[in-house]
């Protein structure tokens, strides 16, 4: 059970939301480029990387994390370079 209520970084609200989204496809860019999964099966299958994304309702504040497994993926991707 959550004891604390997060805060907003920004205005300090606590009417924080989050939801989770595709990193792109469709018309968009793919935010997470090279950290998604694929296959082949019969049909060649691409799942994007996710992101948790969570909103202040009182300041609008939005945030993005990119999943866990996604992350595991950076050291040795081809599109991303440590800086």
């Amino acid at each position: 059970m959550k004891t604390e209520t997060a805060k907003c970084p920004e205005c300090g609200g606590e009417s924080l939301h989050e939801a989770t989204t595709s990193a792109g496809g469709g018309y968009g860019p793919d935010l997470l480029s090279g950290l998604g999964r694929w296959g082949l099966g019969g049909l060649i299958q691409v799942e994007m990387a996710k992101f948790r994304v969570v909103v202040c309702a009182a300041c609008g504040l939005t945030r993005f994390y990119a999943e866990e497994a996604a992350r595991a993926k950076l050291a040795t991707a081809d599109r991303w370079q440590r800086i």
